[in-house]
Formats: C-alpha cells, sequence, structure tokens
C-alpha cells in the first residue's frame, strides 16, 4: 500500500496540492482524472521520486516496485526486441516470448521486431516504452496517458491486458470509456484538493457537481445570516436596553468564519458556426483509391460512400491503414488517383488536422492566427473565439512560439470556427483534451447543424456520436451503416479473436471485457430494478423533504427579520425580544437541515453507486 499524509506541492504562487492524503491499496485499479495543468502528472513524478513535494510524506514499503511508463525516449539497444527485454525482471530475461506477445498486442509486426527503434514513428517508440513498463512486472503500473498513440484495436488490447492485471493500477487517461473499464477507483484533483470515491468517472463528477451545490447553498445561507445579523446591529447599535443582544451578535460575527465562494474553474466550452445548408447529400465519394506512390498495393480501392446533411462518421481502425489520408482527401488537400469527390454547390468545408501546428505562424499572437481566417471578423468576436478555446485576457496575445503542442492544436481549432461550415472533417479533435473538454467537444459536436466526419480511436467518443462508420479493417476498407455498438455487434475487431490472458477468454465479436458472460434475463433485471426502488426511493424522498423544509424555513426567517426591523422602528420591547429568539431558533434549524442534507446525499450517492457496480454486471 503507498500512503500520502498532508501533501503541498506548489510552483511559486501556484498551488498544486493543498495538504492532500489519500491510501493505493492493495490489488486497487485507479483513475486520476482532473484538468489539465491541475497536477496529474506532477503527482505521479512525486510518487517516482522524479519531483520534490513542499510538505507531508509519501510512505512507500520497501522492495515495492514502481513501473512508469514515461514519454521520455532513449534507447539502448540494436533491435525492437532485445530493446523490450531489457524490461523483462532479472530472472525471466530468456522469456523473449512475452516481449513478443505484448509488442503484437501493441501493434508491431512480426518483422519488426529486428528493425532499430529509431526507425519507427514517435508514437511506436513510446509503445516500445509501454512495453517495456508492461513485461517488467512491477508492484504498481503508474501509466500516463498510455492510449494517446495507440489505435483502437491496441486500445482494446490494454484494456484486456490491464483487466488481468493481478497487482495495482494507476492510470490518467482523457479516454472516457477505456479509463471506467480498467479501474475500480477514481482520484480527482479538484480546487488543488484531491478526493477518491470508488466508482466510475460518472461518479465522480456526479459528486464533485453535489458537493459544490451543496457549498453554495450553504455559502448563500451564511452571506443571508451575516446581512440580517448586520442589518440588526445596525438597527439597535444606539438603543443602552438592546446592549446585550447588539454584543452577542457581533461576537458571533467574528467567531463565524466566512464561506468563501468558490473560485471559477475556466471551461473549454464553444459552439461550431453552421453555415446553411438544404440539400439532403453535401458531399458524395465516387470509387476513389489512392496510394501515395501512384501504384498498388492501394491505401483503398473503390470506395464509395454519401455524406447526408447531419451525418456523424467516424472513420476508425488500425493506424498506418489511411484514415487521415482519406480525411486530407475529403478535404481536397490531396486528390483520388481514381474515382471522384464530389462537393455540392452549397458545401462549406471546416478541417481540423491535429497535425499541422507547423503551418502556425510563430510570430503571431494568438489572437491574430486565428483572425487570418477572415479579416471582416471583428474583434470582439476574435476574443470571444480565444476565450472559448481557453486563451482569455492576456493569454490571447500570447506568441505561437511560447505554445504547449497542446495549446497550438488549440489555436487550429479556433480558426475552424472563424468562419461558417456545413461540412466538419475532424481529425482526432478530442486528442489534447482533457475529460471535461472531450465532453464539451461531444457536446459542440452532436449540437452542429450539419454533418461531421472525424478520424477517433476513442470508444466513448464513438459510442456517443458516430451513427455511421468508414472501418480500416486489415486489407479491408468498408462504410458501415449503423452505430458503433452494432458494428461491436455485427461485425467486431477480428484480431481480438486470439487474444487471451492465463485461462482461455471465450470467443466474442467486439464486446466490451465488462460484458462477458452477462447475466442479461428479464426476472434477473427485474428483480434487480424492484431493489434499486426501494433501496433508492426512500433517500430520493428524504432529500426532496429537506430541500422543501429548507425553503420554508429560509422564508420563515426572511419573514421574522422583517418583523423584526418593523418592530424596532416602533420601540415594540417585548416583540423584539420574542423575535430574536425565533431569529435564532431558525436559523439553528437551518444548519441542521443542511447538515442532514449533506449526510443524506452522501448515503444516496454511496448506494447509487453500489447498484451501479452491479447493474455493470448483469
Amino acid at each position: 500500500m503507498i500512503s500520502v499524509l498532508n501533501l503541498s506541492k506548489q510552483f511559486v504562487t501556484h498551488i498544486i496540492f493543498d495538504n492532500v492524503t489519500f491510501n493505493l491499496n492493495s490489488r486497487e485499479r485507479v483513475g486520476l482524472v482532473g484538468k489539465n495543468g491541475h497536477g496529474k502528472t506532477t503527482l505521479f513524478r512525486l510518487l517516482t521520486g522524479q519531483e520534490q513535494y513542499d510538505e507531508g510524506t509519501i510512505k512507500i514499503p520497501k522492495d515495492y516496485r514502481i513501473g512508469y511508463l514515461n514519454q521520455h525516449i532513449h534507447f539502448t539497444r540494436p533491435t525492437v526486441l532485445e530493446e523490450g527485454c531489457c524490461g523483462l525482471p532479472e530472472s525471466q530475461k530468456e522469456d523473449d516470448w512475452k516481449v513478443k506477445k505484448i509488442l503484437s498486442g501493441l501493434g508491431f509486426l512480426e518483422s519488426d521486431f529486428h528493425r532499430k527503434p529509431s526507425e519507427f514513428s514517435g508514437g511506436y517508440q513510446i509503445r516500445l516504452n509501454l512495453a517495456k513498463v508492461l513485461v517488467s512486472e512491477p508492484n504498481l503500473l503508474l501509466l500516463d496517458e498510455p492510449t494517446n498513440f495507440l489505435d483502437i484495436v491496441s486500445i482494446r488490447w490494454l484494456t484486456n491486458f490491464l483487466n488481468s492485471w493481478r497487482n495495482e493500477v494507476f492510470v490518467i487517461s482523457h479516454d472516457r470509456g477505456f479509463m471506467d473499464n480498467v479501474t475500480t477507483h477514481i482520484i480527482g484533483i479538484h480546487r488543488s484538493k484531491v478526493k477518491k470515491i470508488k466508482g466510475s468517472t460518472e461518479d465522480y463528477y456526479d459528486r464533485i457537481a453535489k458537493e459544490d451545490e451543496i457549498h453554495e447553498k450553504r455559502r448563500l445561507n451564511d452571506e443571508k445570516k451575516r446581512k440580517q445579523a448586520e442589518q440588526f446591529i445596525n438597527s439597535f447599535r444606539a438603543k443602552a436596553r438592546h446592549a446585550s443582544l447588539v454584543q452577542s451578535r457581533i461576537k458571533t460575527l467574528e467567531k463565524q468564519q466566512r464561506i468563501k465562494k468558490l473560485e471559477k474553474i475556466p471551461t473549454f466550452s464553444f459552439s461550431f458556426n453552421s453555415a446553411p445548408f438544404q440539400a439532403k447529400y453535401v458531399q458524395e465519394a465516387r470509387n476513389i483509391a489512392f496510394s501515395y506512390n501512384g501504384d498498388p498495393p492501394y491505401l483503398f480501392n473503390q470506395l464509395g460512400f454519401a455524406v447526408e446533411n447531419r451525418d456523424r462518421i467516424c472513420i476508425v481502425g488500425q493506424n498506418g491503414k489511411g484514415k487521415t489520408t482519406l480525411l486530407r482527401l475529403l478535404a481536397m488537400k490531396l486528390l483520388p488517383l481514381e474515382g471522384e469527390i464530389k462537393n455540392h454547390p452549397q458545401a462549406k468545408i471546416g478541417f481540423y488536422e491535429q497535425a499541422n501546428t507547423a503551418s502556425l505562424n510563430n510570430k503571431l499572437t494568438v489572437e491574430e492566427e486565428i483572425s487570418l481566417n477572415n479579416s471582416n471578423i471583428d474583434r470582439k468576436r476574435i476574443r470571444d473565439i480565444c476565450g472559448a478555446m481557453m486563451f482569455s485576457g492576456d493569454n490571447a496575445l500570447k506568441k505561437i512560439k511560447v505554445l504547449s503542442g497542446g495549446e497550438k492544436c488549440r489555436v487550429l481549432l479556433g480558426k475552424i470556427l472563424v468562419t461558417p461550415s456545413n461540412l466538419l472533417l475532424l481529425d482526432e479533435p478530442t486528442h489534447h483534451l482533457d475529460m471535461q473538454s472531450c465532453e464539451a467537444m461531444i457536446d459542440a459536436i452532436n449540437t452542429f447543424e450539419g454533418a461531421v466526419i472525424m478520424v477517433t480511436h476513442n470508444e466513448y467518443v464513438l459510442h456517443r456520436i458516430a451513427n455511421k462508420l468508414i472501418v480500416f479493417q486489415h486489407d479491408r476498407v468498408f462504410p458501415f451503416q449503423g452505430k458503433y455498438s452494432q458494428f461491436l455487434e455485427q461485425v467486431g475487431w477480428e484480431d481480438e479473436e486470439s487474444i487471451t490472458f492465463g485461462k482461455k477468454s471465450p470467443k466474442r465479436r467486439g464486446k466490451s471485457v465488462k460484458a462477458i458472460n452477462r447475466k442479461d434475463t428479464r426476472k434477473v433485471r427485474a428483480e434487480f430494478i424492484t431493489r434499486r426502488s426501494k433501496t433508492l426511493t426512500p433517500y430520493k424522498k428524504k432529500i426532496e423533504k429537506l430541500e422543501k423544509d429548507i425553503e420554508k424555513m429560509e422564508q420563515q426567517l426572511n419573514n421574522d427579520n422583517e418583523s423584526l426591523i418593523k418592530a424596532s422602528q416602533e420601540q415594540d420591547r417585548n416583540t423584539i425580544t420574542t423575535l430574536s429568539r425565533s431569529v435564532k431558533q431558525t436559523q439553528a434549524s437551518i444548519d441542521t437541515l443542511y447538515k442532514q442534507l449533506e449526510e443524506t446525499t452522501g448515503k444516496y450517492e454511496q448506494e447509487k453507486l453500489v447498484f451501479e457496480q452491479e447493474e455493470s454486471s448483469l
């Protein structure tokens, strides 16, 4: 078990962690979430000793080994296989079959095993690093964005692998579906604090939203109490016979700690600008073929499909097969060798190409770069778009040359928003976004009034968006008329048929690991729903009653305070005494009700989580 106690860390004046405490227990599989820049990678580096903390302690058992997926590339062996074998424990140095198995799962071909690591792209070099970590069999796997350079088949392979892992896992990932499939607990970094819950990412975000809501209600109630106390003090300060009451209120205010308003956290929020389009079809590909050298074998051949006005088409498959190339053809950046691509005369295309950050002018500011796409747009609109891309205020005046890779991708995305479009072509638009920003992207795509064609490896995004697919699988490229869940049921990923870890896995076609052996009978389902309703309904009713009681008591408090002011003006001493006592009792009742609401909400969320976990296994 790893124990983190009262940990604090800050860079200059920026507080990363403020007195945080949590444990990582035996066999736990934990996902780490939080907005970009809030300290996820910093926490991993603190656990491995690569960063030093300011205060607190991190207790790691003796001889406890941590395997950390590092994005830094440093290879010392002449071949991929030999480099992979460097990760094997000393007692298993001859077991190169384990390395071959993992390299194959991560997308390396057998012919790649004897090539130099330097011959591969940066993405495949990171995969080699990941293979070295996986074969090292540490007590704890620390995986920082392990899916970033994996295609959809390799992500599904890694999901299976991690679900068979017998030790601890601590993973950072923007891929919500992947994280929920491989973890049992979530640790979230929120407002420089850390919260750990048992459950999914949805459970975690629901919890912090509810806690923020309760905090704000308590703060408003606190402000109301202060205002009422100050009104009472000002009204009766000059009256000698009320001196004791006034002094009591003053002392109460001095002792009472003010509840601070929660700082607003910047969020990625935007919408695409839809250009009018009345026709049914915006684009059509007719029997297109393409290869870079102009000769067979083609990346795709005789490929045809039509794009309807509100289509959400996702291009899926292994890396290196031609997905981005197809997108560039549809954007008219390349021409097909055979066939043709026809656009409707009213088609207006917005093309987001994440690998195209080199096209940005390093000498320009963010604001200037975004405005290049439309010289007629006013500065306020440009600033609004900068703000939506999280470059608010003076950040919009940053030079492109000082931006990180993720920030440059946000600038590219901002450029699309400058001009109206009715066909969006998006190449992995969620790649550099944190989990909450991914949700904003999904919402923006779903509300866009035109058509969207998108390359993605994120299965959570696929389930939320796609109504059609273009599938790259081995040497085939074909359209699929249906949702991603239908594709998994009807076709599936062929490479998964042979995947087994330990005991033999049942044959399946694309179903989630957690869907295997699901007891989906009507009887079991009906019993579960009845039991869940009987357990949760009383909590729901109590929460509703508490909220109504609080509202009623706050109204009574309001009325009493108004009457108290009126009585003071009329110098009605008996009424003042009676109302002062009533105000104090009512306020105490409101405080008690808020405490009960917080406790009941917590119990409700815990019970709800237990049922959601049980439901996932049905």
